[in-house]
This record gives C-alpha cells, sequence and structure tokens, in this order.
C-alpha cells in the first residue's frame, strides 16, 4: 500500500473522528442550555407576563408595576433574590391603579391603598424571615391575572424546567447559540474536504497481503 493511501486513510478516520466529537459538543452544549433550576412557585403566581429573573447576588432590583400590554402585570413576574436584596417596585402609570400585597408566603409585602401615578415606588428589603417563596398580587387586578411570586434565599424547593417553550423556557445565551452554528459548519467542512479529498485524491486500495 502506497504512502498517499495510508494518508488519504488517516484523513478520513481523523476527519470522522472530529465530525463526531463536534456532533457530541454541540449535543451536549444544547442540553445544558435547555435545563435550568427554578423555585417551586405557587399556584396563581406566574401572572400575565411569565418573565422570571434569577437576581442572586445582585444587591438591588428593580419590579415594574403595570407592565405588559395592557398594564396589568409585574415583570419580572416570578423573581428570586437573596436575603438582604433591596426590591423597588416601580409603577409605569398604564392600567390604571396598583398596589402590591402579600397573597401568602413569608415577605410581608404591603404598598398599601392602590396608585396609578407613574414613577411612583415601594422598597422591600428582604431579610431572614423573608425565606421561602411568597405569593403576592394587585388587589383591584387579581382576578385578571395579575399576579407574582417572590422567592428569598437558597433553603427553598427548587425544579428542572426549560426545554419546552411559554414562561418556563430558558433563553439559550448567544454564545451557546454561535457555539452551535460554528460546530455545525465544522462538521459540514470536515466531511466535505473528506469527500474531495477521496474523489479526487486518488482511489484507495487494498492492503496487499
Amino acid at each position: 500500500m502506497s504512502t498517499d493511501d495510508v494518508s488519504r486513510r488517516r484523513f478520513i478516520r481523523t476527519a470522522g473522528g472530529a465530525a463526531g466529537v463536534a456532533g457530541a459538543t454541540a449535543a451536549t452544549t444544547g442540553t445544558a442550555a435547555a435545563q435550568e433550576e427554578q423555585p417551586v412557585w405557587p399556584s396563581g403566581a406566574e401572572g400575565n407576563v411569565g418573565s422570571y429573573q434569577d437576581a442572586r447576588g445582585e444587591s438591588e432590583v428593580t419590579v415594574m408595576v403595570g407592565a405588559g400590554d395592557q398594564g396589568l402585570a409585574f415583570d419580572p413576574t416570578l423573581l428570586w433574590v437573596d436575603t438582604g436584596t433591596t426590591i423597588t417596585f416601580e409603577w409605569t402609570g398604564n392600567g390604571g391603579a396598583h398596589n402590591v400585597q402579600n397573597v401568602e408566603g413569608p415577605a410581608s409585602l404591603d404598598s398599601g391603598d392602590p396608585v396609578g401615578e407613574e414613577g411612583a415606588t415601594y422598597e422591600y428589603e428582604t431579610s431572614e424571615e423573608d425565606v421561602g417563596i411568597t405569593h403576592y398580587h394587585c388587589v383591584p387586578h387579581t382576578d385578571v391575572g395579575m399576579h407574582a411570586g417572590l422567592a428569598v434565599g437558597e433553603d427553598i424547593e427548587t425544579e428542572s424546567t426549560g426545554g419546552g417553550g411559554g414562561s418556563d423556557a430558558v433563553f439559550v445565551p448567544q454564545g451557546a447559540r454561535a457555539l452551535s452554528v460554528a460546530t455545525f459548519v465544522a462538521m459540514v467542512s470536515t466531511l466535505g474536504l473528506a469527500f474531495l479529498f477521496m474523489k479526487y485524491g486518488g482511489t484507495i486500495t487494498q492492503d496487499e497481503e
């Protein structure tokens, strides 16, 4: 068997192995991106917008009151923070008069009477007494789904979510998307080169006994 034949065979084996590794990498990346741990939210806490923010590690977070197309939602709707985090509820001025009030759970959320003024705020600093999951709502608009959830601390029940779309869908970072595209291009290029090498580089012969 000639040296050229050996080179062609080695190239084909290498190309096939590289394509397999690239495919496995892409599959692993997709699986990782499709999973995320979220608190187990109380029934009814996932309100009109359905957005989720993991704000652990941040000292200050803002929740918009009167979000959504009709101004009848909290955004983020579901929020996870540490103890000691200051949450500022800020009114958008849309959807009428709103307030923030606890439905169930450890946090003592209560902004008072409903207000509709844009720029109005209500601040709440979480503490050890708030550890757990709290379901809250806007009293005037509770019947139309203006509800939300607040998780505080680490000692709470969680579940894996994502991959199915909707409010529980996990956003895939641009970096992961770019990696998947680059992996696909590398696979196609590698196999294409192997095809050209086989077609125009000569005929592969059998080993001589």
